[in-house]
């Protein structure tokens, strides 16, 4: 019982990222927010069950606990869909949610280990045996439910499917503790835990989930446009990630998108040869193929789940001279080519955050080998505020390029908005930026925009508390 509440437990935490993905996104601080939470529940269910197994009877306080275990478990789905929409991706609001969606499953589950116990201790002379039996049925069973949930669970089942037959395993488990318990008092479920379990049941199964697909690594939804017959945009968990036009590779809606455009239009003229760090919807190499015929395109993406979607909606199969390679970006870099490419586009997000690892001083010095003479490497990133995030980026990447700039909007404010990074070896543009798109920041504007910006280093790059949040 200790290893079969443990793995839920751990089961419960992972989901519990992916359910809230689309309301606080996927960060560092979802991560911590998440665990550190979770991590109360285990304490304060410890202590609490501890307590109330010295004055109860302890199996009964068993099955009470799994079955409302269950039913909490699954009301953790309309926990999250009626309160997420209302939240945010700052740590407050992480942990809130977090709460109110899977604090008291944890802790009821987590009474399981001192209730069983209870039931196991005979005497004094087998104490240490008992606790370090418990100790490492459950260690076990949290290494399973990682494991399995991680490795195996995800790949086949959608998150609220897992979240739901756990619910049921735990309510049925529970059920079983009550019907085969020993005592001459009848046993029977209580009328009012069964009506909770069934009005948690129900409601569960009455939340629509908000991703048309659930991929290894994301919530996703392909949204056609109203007035474009042929748009389609792709949002990933809480942000519009890409938009296409199926009928016109070469609309850019979006404006970071926009902005790429004009600074590969600034690149001489014939084709050349592209670096995509991050996939996405592939409308960057959509209209690479359709204004620089010739060209290549290679993609590293590590979300498989996406490249299917492009492949079904958003028109990826019509793209020539396309090679793509699954896998994280920061490992597909050092088999590539030295001095093979002409650009280099990082676009890849963990939510709104750039994986901290594709930031750093080491990967810049990939994207400088790889680049040929002349190349430009162009980043896409968000950031807000003080710009944090982006000033300590730029640091990063003028320790290796002698060309750098940055183009914001004309009127930036606190939000967070999209920055898009350009660097080279040698003078590049001018771009033929459109008015709405932004200004370009370089010389010594730029560097009064850096600052004391820190270089980010694979040792320290604090990247989601640089990034302004919101």
């Amino acid at each position: 019982m200790v290893f079969f509440t443990s793995a839920a437990v751990l089961v419960i935490e992972i989901v519990a990222g992916r359910l809230m993905a689309p309301y606080v996104g996927v960060s560092l601080e979802a991560f911590t927010g998440i665990i550190g939470t979770v991590l109360a529940g285990i304490a304060a269910g410890s202590a609490i069950g501890g307590y109330l197994a010295d004055r109860n009877e302890p199996k009964r306080m068993m099955a009470m606990a799994l079955i409302l275990g269950g039913a909490f478990t699954w009301l953790s789905i309309p926990a999250v869909s009626l309160l997420g929409p209302s939240m945010d991706s700052t740590p407050a609001d992480i942990v809130t949610l977090t709460l109110f969606a899977f604090f008291i499953p944890t802790a009821l589950l987590s009474s399981i280990s001192p209730i069983v116990a209870k039931l196991r201790l005979g005497s004094l002379d087998e104490t240490g045996a008992v606790v370090g039996g418990l100790s490492a049925a459950g260690t076990v069973g949290a290494l399973v439910g990682t494991f399995g949930t991680g490795f195996i669970l995800l790949g086949l089942l959608p998150i609220r499917t897992i979240i739901f037959v756990v619910g049921a395993l735990l309510v049925l488990a529970g059920v079983v503790v009550i019907v085969t318990g020993r005592g001459g008092e009848s046993r029977k479920p209580d009328p009012a835990t069964m009506v909770i379990v069934m009005a948690a049941g129900l409601s569960s199964l009455a939340m629509n989930s908000p991703c048309d697909y659930e991929t290894d690594y994301a919530c996703a939804r392909v949204i056609a446009d109203d007035d474009r017959a042929g748009g389609r945009s792709l949002w990933i968990d809480r942000v519009r990630q890409a938009h296409v036009d199926l009928d016109d590779p070469t609309h850019l809606e979006i404006r970071y998108a926009k902005i790429l455009g004009s600074v590969i239009d600034a690149e001489p003229d014939g084709p050349l040869d592209f670096v995509h760090v991050g996939g996405g919807g592939f409308s960057l190499p959509r209209y690479v193929t359709a204004t620089r015929p010739g060209s290549t395109n290679l993609v590293l993406e590590i979300d498989e789940g996406l490249v299917a979607i492009a492949e079904d909606e958003l028109g990826l199969d019509y793209v020539e001279n396309l090679d793509i390679r699954i896998g994280d970006a920061r490992l597909e870099l050092p088999p590539l080519e030295t001095d093979g490419y002409d650009v280099i586009i990082g676009d890849a997000f963990g939510g709104d955050v750039v994986p901290w690892h594709l930031t750093t001083s080491e990967a810049a010095a990939e994207y400088d080998r790889l680049l040929r003479p002349g190349g430009v490497y162009l980043m896409n990133l968000i950031d807000g505020g003080d710009s944090g995030f982006a000033r300590a980026q730029l640091a990063t990447l003028a320790d290796h390029f002698d060309h750098l700039a940055v183009i914001v909007p004309e009127t930036p404010n606190v939000s967070p908005y999209n920055q898009i990074v350009v660097a080279s070896d040698e003078p590049f543009g001018p771009f033929a930026l459109a008015e709405e798109t932004g200004v370009l920041v370089e010389g010594e504007e730029l560097v009064t925009y850096i600052g004391d910006a820190a270089i980010l280093t694979d040792n320290f790059a604090p990247a989601e508390q640089l990034k302004q949040s919101g």
